[in-house]
This record gives C-alpha cells, structure tokens and sequence, in this order.
C-alpha cells in the first residue's frame, strides 16, 4: 500500500468554486442579521447613543458587561482610557457606569492599569464633585484588610508587599484632597462608616487604623477629627474588654501552658510560648492591644523632642498635644468605666514635664469651678488622684503642690459649711467626698515618699489631716474601704491623726444599713474611679511600665518601679471586700491599722494593685 498520494488525486478531490458563487455566498453573510457585544460597541459609543438617542439599553448592557466579564490588563486599560476621553459626558444620570467603573479590581494589577485607574478616577471626580462619596467610598474600602490577610498584617504593621499595593491609594486621595477642598467632610463620613465592627479581627481593625494614621502623615489637617473619631472607637473596644475578662483568659491561658509543659517541654514549644505571652487572648483585648501600640508610636514621632528637633516639629508636637488635651476634655473624661485609653494621656505627658504639668493644671481647674457639673469634677479628682500616683516622671515637688491645694481647698469647704445645718449626703457633697478621698488615696500610696524625712512629716503635719478625717461632713464614712484603712493606717504609724473611733463608727452604722433595711442604702460608698490602675495589655505595655510606678508596702526599703505586675489569683472586687467586722476586732484593728506592719495592708496593695484598683 502506497502512503503517497499523487498529484492527480489532489486535484481531484477540491471541488470547483467559481466566481459567481463567490459573489453569492458573500451577499448572504452581509445581509445576515448580526448582534455587536458591549465589548465591541465599547463605552464611547455606548454614552453616545444614550445621549444623542436617550436610550440607555448600551450604557446598562456595558455596565454588566464589566461587572460580570473577567477582564484582561489590556481590556481594563483600554476602558479606563476611554472612559477618561468622555468623563465629561459623564453626568449623574450614568452613575450606574460610574460606579462600576469605580469599583474595577485595580489595586493588585499592573503598574498601567493602577495610572489608568488613577488618571480617570481624579479627572472624574474634579469634573463630577457629586460623584466624590462614591469614588472616596470605593478608596477607602481598600484599606480594610481582608479576613483571611493575617499573615500580611503583624501587630498592626504591613508587609512590604502589602504597604506597596497601598501606596496608590494613598497617592490618589492625597491628590484628589489636594484639588477637590469640598472633600474634607466627605472624608471624614466614609472614614467613620468605613470603620470596622469592634468584633472583627484583630488585624483587620488594627489594619485599617494604620491607614487612617497614615492619611494624617499627608493631610494633618484632618488630626482634630480623625483622632477624636479613633478615640471613640477605642473607647468601645475598651468598654467591652474590661481588665476582669482579659485577666481571666490569661489565668486559663496560663493554666494551659502549664498544663502543656508537664508533658512536653522542647525548643519550639518554649519558642511559641514566649510568642504567645506577647499578646492577651481575649479577642477585642488583643485588637485594643494593638491599636494602642499603633496609637503610641503615633504619638512617639509626633510629640517627642529632642535637642536635634526642629522648630517645626516643637510647633507641631505642641499643637497635637494641645488637640489631645481637648479631645481628652470632650471624648475621655466624659466616659465611664473605661481601662486603657486614657493611658494615652498617661504616655504622652511622659514625654515632656511641661505637658503632665498642662494635664494637671487643666483637671486641677475643671475641680475648682463650681460652673463645672459635679459628675464631671469627681472624675477629674479622680484622674488627679491616680496620675499623681501612678506617674513616676511626676517631681516629688509636684505631688506634694497638689496634695497642698487639694487639702487646702477641702479646708475651706469645711469653713464654708454649716456646722449645725448641714447636709452630708454623698450627692450635696460629691466633689469634696472625692477630693478628701484623693487625698488619702495620694497619701496611702505615696507614704513612701511623703514620710522620708522630718520635713515631710512636718508637711503632712500642715495639712490638718485629723480636722480633715473627723470632721462633721464624715468623708471616710464614703471613701472605699481599702482606701481609708491604708490613709489610718499611715496617719496612725506617723502620729498624724488617729481616724479608728471614726471608722469604728461608720462600721456600725453600715453594719445597722445592713440589717435594718436588708440592703445597702444607695449612697453608702462614693463611686470610684481609678483612670490609671495597673495596665494588662501585653503588646502595648512597653510604652507605659518604665514610667509607671506600682504600689509596694511600707515596710520595705524602697518603692518598686518599672515592670508592672499582677496577682492574677485576686478576682475583681476583693479590694473592696474588707469585712467590716474587722474594724470592731481590737486586736485584728490594730494589725490592719499599723501599715508599717500590716500584711492585709499588703495584700490590699500588692503589687500593681491599688486601693482603686478594683471599683
């Protein structure tokens, strides 16, 4: 069998096609009915016929056709282009087109179509300014990280990769703020829409945070609205973890750990502990965590100076401070029950004395004014009390000017009331129940210091403390328990006052509350608030424990400073546990009430806690 095939057979087989046939086939094909896709009609044509026709069956079939086609480099560089030749026909009627085109997928794609993109996005929105909520949206929802982008997001930071894919999108609003003023509140709306559940992952609130703090690196004049919008979030992430929960799960998580180390103990699983001590467990504690290690660094670059520091960075930390000191006034001192936030204040005014000094001149004249509501000036009394405590950059000289003003100012209370129609309920007289608790809170705390030489006791001698503890107004009949033992305690040990037939006193009459009316009478306890008891959160701390002070007995050599720790066994509240019935045992009374050698005084104290530490 041949496997060749003569030229005689080729020639055969074609059948013949002569021109006339040609002609006809040809004719057929023309007159066929044809349909052009929106690809092939294209964008142009498709807004010209609806604005020339008024028919917008085109522009409805190419806004599909985009949303639904997978489209190539090539394919989206080509519409981009087209769309940025007609922008101006682009009216609001074809805002359907607009958003479509607006919503490409562009961020992770070539270098091209991210100019394309970029070119028409800001010719659009200098032409058409009521397309700007929409192309602003469509911007900044490029800032929230994607669930499953944990990896690309490491407390709170970017990858490379992920910081570089973002820089368009900052370039792009950064130009279209530039050359569209009108967008400033529009900005701020979708920022505040855009702002992640406080229930999300950590790294995609956290991510988002770092966004919103990197437009204020380029556009500072959003500082003022942006931060007090950032505050009020972090106040509802710190509201729902409270210290109790956090400390919980890391009691269970160090439970775990241990249980864990008793059958296996290696290299790696010594190397994922120590990963997995640097962070809390408790979901919303961690995302608190890092925002305010974010928030830190933040602050860190802005507000700190130095010898080397230039004029325009003095002017500009000064300023920021300023807007925090409002933003603290408005957002933070308003707010109840909050744990971490405010230690932002608490780091901030470690940078520089004159700032802790504006801080407390700021709260110190809010006590004063009686124009003030007194909800407001209890809380301030409040954050003196424990800054003044807490803040180890504070000068010895500081705590004892305010410790002067305050008892000087609760003196002259007493002058003005009357001796014989006076009314002692906690409600009349909160603001000086809250300044006589300041103060024997600020001296039980700081006896360490105030007690050191006999010009110091002759201070305290100064202030009256006896006249102050015993007079008709009864203040430690409202002050918490652990508060008012410790100020006996000291005053006691120092010959200062002697306040135990006072407490004795009001041990009987809450004890005679108890019985007769079978509950606690409402006003029985002023309503502490401690802002700047012990800090949890693993991440951030770094920035607070070198300048943190923590409370240690009187009885040993010296304070105990720097790392922050915690007695995780006690459960909230204990602090105030103090059975009454102790006040009425003499020879327990006298053990509680010698500080220098009191170990119940001790466990009230130890170590991170404080007599305010639990409300």
């Amino acid at each position: 069998m041949s496997f060749f095939t003569s030229k005689t057979d080729v020639t055969s087989i074609l059948k013949t096609f002569s021109g006339v046939k040609r002609h006809q086939a040809n004719a057929v094909a023309i007159n066929k009915v044809r349909f052009s896709t929106p690809k092939e009609k294209g964008l142009a044509e498709s807004v010209r016929v609806a604005l020339e026709d008024r028919n917008f069956h085109l522009v409805k079939e190419f806004t599909y056709f985009i949303r639904e086609a997978e489209l190539s480099d090539g394919e989206v560089v080509l519409i981009m282009k087209d769309a940025k030749r007609i922008v101006h026909n682009l009216t609001p009627e074809f805002v359907t087109v607009v958003e479509a085109l607006l919503s490409l997928n562009w961020r992770k794609r070539s270098s091209e179509i991210i100019e394309a993109y970029t070119e028409f996005c800001i010719e659009l929105l200098v032409a058409h300014n009521r397309y700007l909520p929409i192309g602003v949206s469509k911007l900044i929802v490029h800032w929230i990280p994607g669930d499953l982008d944990e990896s690309e997001w490491v407390n709170g930071g970017p990858s490379e990769n992920t910081r570089n894919e973002l820089k368009p999108i900052h370039k792009v609003l950064d130009r279209i703020l530039t050359a569209v003023p009108m967008a400033f509140d529009i900005m701020i709306d979708a920022i505040s829409a855009k702002f992640p559940y406080f229930k999300k992952p950590c790294h995609v609130t956290a991510g988002y945070l770092y966004n919103v703090l990197w437009l204020l690196e380029y556009k500072p004049i959003f500082e003022e609205l942006v931060l007090q919008l950032v505050l009020q979030k972090l106040l509802l992430l710190d509201v729902n973890a409270p210290k109790d929960e956090i400390e919980l799960e890391m009691n269970d998580q160090e439970d775990k750990v241990e249980s864990d180390t008793l059958f296996e103990i290696d290299d790696v699983l010594v190397e994922n502990l120590t990963k997995t001590e640097k962070s809390v467990s408790h979901p919303v504690g961690k995302t608190l965590d890092v925002c305010l290690l974010l928030l830190y660094e933040f602050f860190d670059g802005k507000c700190r100076i130095n010898e080397n520091s230039s004029d325009q960075q003095r002017r500009t930390a000064n300023r920021l401070f300023k807007m925090l000191l409002y933003l603290f006034d408005e957002v933070l001192l308003p707010s109840h029950n909050t744990h971490h936030v405010q230690f932002i204040l608490f780091y901030v005014t470690s940078l520089r004395s004159v700032y802790s000094e504006a801080f407390l001149d700021s709260l110190w004249l809010k006590v004063q004014n009686p124009n003030v509501s007194a909800v407001i000036r209890h809380a301030a009394v409040g954050y003196m009390a424990s800054f003044l405590s807490r803040a180890r950059f504070l000068s010895l000289s500081t705590v004892i000017f305010y410790l002067k003003e305050l008892t000087k100012w609760a003196h002259t209370y007493i002058d003005d009331s009357d001796a014989y129609k006076h009314n002692c309920s906690l409600k009349t007289n909160l603001v000086f129940y809250s300044v006589c608790q300041a103060v024997f809170y600020l001296i039980a705390f700081r006896a360490k210091d105030l007690t050191a030489s006999s010009k110091d006791l002759l201070f305290l001698q100064s202030l009256q403390l006896s006249r102050l503890a015993m007079c008709h107004l009864n203040p430690l009949r409202y002050c918490l328990a652990p508060v008012a033992t410790a100020f006996a305690g000291v005053t006691r040990t120092y010959q200062l006052a002697y306040c135990h037939t006072v407490l004795e006193r009001n041990a009987r009459r809450k004890l005679a509350t108890v019985y007769g009316h079978e509950k606690f009478m409402p006003d029985e306890t002023l309503e502490s608030f401690f802002p700047f008891d012990p800090y949890v959160l693993m991440l951030s701390k770094k920035y607070i424990e070198a300048n943190y002070m923590v409370y240690q007995s009187n009885d040993t050599d010296e304070c105990v400073y720097g790392s922050i720790k915690y007695d995780h066994s006690r459960k909230r509240g204990d602090s105030e546990m103090l059975e009454e019935d102790e006040f009425l045992i003499a020879d327990k009374r006298q053990k509680n009430f010698e500080l220098s050698k009191s170990q119940e005084l001790d466990k009230q104290f130890h170590f991170g806690s404080s007599p305010g530490f639990y409300e």
